[in-house]
């Protein structure tokens, strides 16, 4: 799974190792049915002709033009399309587009939800910019009066020890969270459905970037079968799990049922960029980045990284070119379009990584490519490699801790990487391992049955999943490890700094990210490095070294300091 997550399982297993509105085109109209493979073909700034000609030349044919990014879809020609077209001076990477077909904006389709309905042209997979007088925002901001009670009082909230850590359950009374701002969470989906996030998704503005694809290349299991006739999902759905758990955390409303996120009274945009097997590839990610900006989200929450490079290196000696390429493209592209994104006001946060790795002093990397499974190398990597989007200029990145506050044992770091540190979850933090130690978030049903952790009558199996019923509406929850769950409770915070001091804008409220950025570090709890700084932690009889550099105000282990949700909200400007 290319997530930034890591349930008990992924986490022994660590252990054990140590589109948007489309740009102007002067391309041709794109075929009904393309033939061959499709190419992300990026270039350089006033060279949109020359690079189409490079992929004339090569045999190839250009499809479309992103003038937003600038980058050309084409397709391939010869065998070595990819290298003869990043020969050219003006093209700087080249990317498989790896998703399949793609969706006419006037196709209708059935959606799985309530029966045989029409999907809007935005869920048909083109995102559509907001239409004239649907803000998709409501105006009014709901202080603690409009709640009933604080998160303290929800029924799970004794299970939340990650938002006391953070403060966050005594914020919820006092800044909630404004309405008229708009979190994206651009993961594997949100369950719209479920009790603790339905009152505050936003279907109207939420899209699905994804085609589910059911094999990989090489014709093993990827995404399985297909939920929707035209293989994508309707935007209030999640066959992974994983959005729903982060949305959750960012903002479960406090509505007597479950738990209480750290600002329970934003709203929740799904932007999906994952596929149901977790796999994050460019093309969704690129487009789900531009829609964020074009929309007006405030925030958005990026718990993976973009496959299939764990490290993205342009000049690895054990790279072929056209590996190279396809890494140069995923650097590029990503940036420009974080770059696009934050110029327009969005605030971009990522999980830093499980892989216990010193990102400032890499060496090893086993995990790549990820994608088609079974094509994984083993290469040496330095810090010239960089993790994507975590390591991208603009974005938070997020070391995750256990409950006792310290480092997570599969947490990534470094004195360069990370930003901020917030609770992840860590089930070896203490005597054995527990699961009540890791994070608590929404689960759908529908992936908990497929997983075998609810029985037939729909009760939990296990300690790692917990019903919470409310006048015959139940909710299911489960408990997960990972930076990808740190992120959420740093997105939180940056959510209730925006709906303190955030401007009234276009449909709602705006804060520049530096602004959001410079609070969210102004508010956090400096953490020195702890003493001594070679700290081993013990776990399934291994002893596992990892050295923190810097000082209190900034070090490699937590960053500028523990995100606090309580500061945020009691901050003076």
């Amino acid at each position: 799974m290319r997530r930034v997550a890591s349930g008990l399982t992924a986490l022994a297993s660590v252990i054990a190792m140590a589109a948007c509105s489309p740009g102007t085109t002067d391309a041709p109209p794109r075929p009904a049915t393309p033939a061959g493979p499709e190419y992300l073909v990026f270039y350089t700034q006033g060279e949109q002709r020359q690079a189409q000609q490079a992929v004339e030349r090569a045999g190839g044919t250009t499809l479309a033009n992103d003038a937003k990014l600038g980058y050309l879809t084409a397709t391939g020609g010869s065998g070595r399309f990819v290298e003869n077209v990043g020969a050219d001076g003006s093209v700087v990477g080249v990317s498989p587009d790896r998703s399949i077909g793609f969706a006419d904006a006037g196709r209708a389709a059935t959606r799985r939800t309530g029966g045989a309905t029409a999907r809007t042209a935005g869920d048909a997979g083109g995102a559509q910019a907001r239409p004239a007088g649907a803000t998709g925002r409501t105006a009014a901001f709901p202080d603690a009066r409009s709640f009933t009670r604080s998160g303290a009082g929800e029924p799970l909230a004794g299970r939340q020890w990650d938002m006391r850590m953070i403060g966050a359950d005594r914020a919820n009374a006092k800044v909630p969270g404004s309405k008229q701002v708009l979190v994206g969470v651009i993961d594997t989906g949100v369950d719209g459905k479920h009790p603790d996030i339905a009152p505050n998704f936003n279907r109207e503005l939420s899209r699905n970037f994804v085609t589910d694809k059911p094999k990989d290349e090489d014709g093993e299991t990827l995404d399985g079968p297909c939920e929707a006739r035209d293989c994508k999902d309707p935007v209030d759905e999640d066959d992974d799990g994983h959005g729903t758990h982060v949305a959750s955390t960012i903002a479960a409303p406090i509505n007597g049922i479950g738990i209480a996120g750290v600002a329970p009274g934003v709203q929740i945009v799904n932007i999906r960029a994952g596929q149901d097997s977790g796999f994050f590839f460019l093309k969704p990610s690129l487009d789900a980045l531009t829609y964020a900006g074009d929309i007006g989200v405030d925030v958005v929450n990026m718990s993976y990284y973009v496959d299939p490079w764990l490290f993205n290196c342009t000049n690895n000696k054990a790279d072929s070119r056209k590996e190279q390429l396809e890494q140069a493209a995923i650097i590029t592209g990503m940036q420009r379009a974080l770059d696009y994104a934050r110029q327009r006001g969005v605030t971009l946060i990522s999980a830093l990584g499980n892989g216990s790795t010193d990102l400032g002093h890499p060496k090893l990397d086993k995990e790549s490519p990820g994608y088609p499974v079974g094509e994984k190398k083993e290469r040496q990597v330095d810090n010239s490699c960089v993790n994507v989007p975590a390591e991208s200029a603009g974005v938070i990145s997020v070391a995750g801790l256990g409950p006792s506050g310290r480092k997570a044992i599969y947490s990534d770091y470094g004195v360069e990487q990370a930003d901020v540190s917030a609770p992840g979850g860590d089930a070896l933090d203490g005597k054995g391992a527990k699961a009540t130690r890791s994070i608590l978030g929404a689960a759908p049903e529908n992936v908990l049955r497929a997983a075998g952790r609810i029985d037939a009558k729909g009760e939990p199996k296990g300690a790692d999943v917990v019903k919470d019923c409310k006048g015959g509406t139940c909710g299911y929850y489960q408990y997960l490890d990972g930076t990808s769950m740190a992120a959420p409770h740093a997105t939180g915070v940056a959510a209730i700094l925006i709906s303190r001091f955030g401007k009234p804008g276009k449909g709602g409220l705006e804060l520049a990210p530096a602004t959001v950025e410079d609070l969210l570090y102004k508010t956090a709890t400096p953490k020195a490095c702890p003493t001594p700084r070679q700290y081993v932690y013990k776990a399934y009889g291994q002893d596992i070294t990892q050295v923190c550099e810097g000082d209190q105000a900034d070090n490699g282990f937590f960053g500028h300091g523990v995100v606090d949700a309580w500061k945020a909200a009691t901050v003076e400007p």
